[in-house]
């Protein structure tokens, strides 16, 4: 079985069952699948020329990110998300962020400091690009250390479930016009906070760098064609 021409399986690429949750994705937050939609495994996997267990692995990581349902005996279905549950989500995750950036300014060490620098140059280094799909990858990672650096695993664990849930939402927040400048600014400031141990100063930046208000959630809901 040929791979599929959209599915870089060079050294190092993501896994296959990565990839193809990454299309699903997108295809389900650009309309290709309306909500309510079946998603059929043999269409799929003969799409893409794989087998049917990479689409198995994908529709799991759809199913984290609360984009699909599994119905059972009837197969997998898109979620219908409403305005009201993202702007929720979203509300909550800048205030776990913000607690994340509060206690990472307290406890984080110079090595930590040093990872955070890094884990940002290589923000900077994607959006010199113009790559957003990469920028949103070292982005992601870049959260997550802020998470670790907090010193508490349990709020840890709490963020990267809430971040594994918003995953679609903020990649799509990310192509809206000038977000990527505008994200890569925030950084720099959130990483000064830090690294001077300016918890308060940590706390607000990260809370005004994840929240989504007014005309920019408006403008996210129109590239996902949610009405409000």
């Amino acid at each position: 079985m040929e791979p599929d021409t959209q599915i870089d399986l060079s050294a190092g690429a993501r896994s296959r069952s990565d990839q193809i949750a990454g299309l699903l994705e997108e295809q389900i937050l650009t309309g290709r699948f309306p909500p309510g939609a079946r998603l059929d495994e043999a269409s799929l996997a003969e799409e893409h020329r794989v087998s049917r267990t990479p689409i198995r692995e994908a529709f799991q990581r759809l199913a984290q990110s609360g984009l699909v349902d599994h119905a059972p005996r009837r197969g997998v279905f898109v979620r219908q998300t409403t305005a009201v549950e993202i702007m929720e989500m979203f509300e909550v995750m800048a205030e776990i962020e913000a607690i994340c950036g509060r206690l990472a300014a307290l406890r984080a060490t110079e090595t930590a400091v040093e990872a955070l620098r890094q884990a940002n140059a290589a923000c900077r280094r994607a959006l010199e690009a113009g790559d957003a799909d990469l920028y949103y990858e070292e982005n992601g990672a870049f959260h997550r250390l802020i998470y670790a650096q907090s010193g508490n695993r349990y709020l840890e664990q709490e963020a990267t479930r809430l971040h594994r849930r918003l995953k679609p939402y903020r990649r799509m927040q990310l192509h809206l016009r000038g977000r990527l400048k505008q994200s890569m600014a925030e950084h720099e400031g959130i990483v000064a906070a830090i690294a001077s141990g300016d918890a308060q100063g940590a706390e607000r930046l990260l809370r005004a760098h994840v929240a989504v208000q007014g005309e920019k959630f408006h403008h996210l809901l129109s590239q996902l064609r949610i009405d409000v």
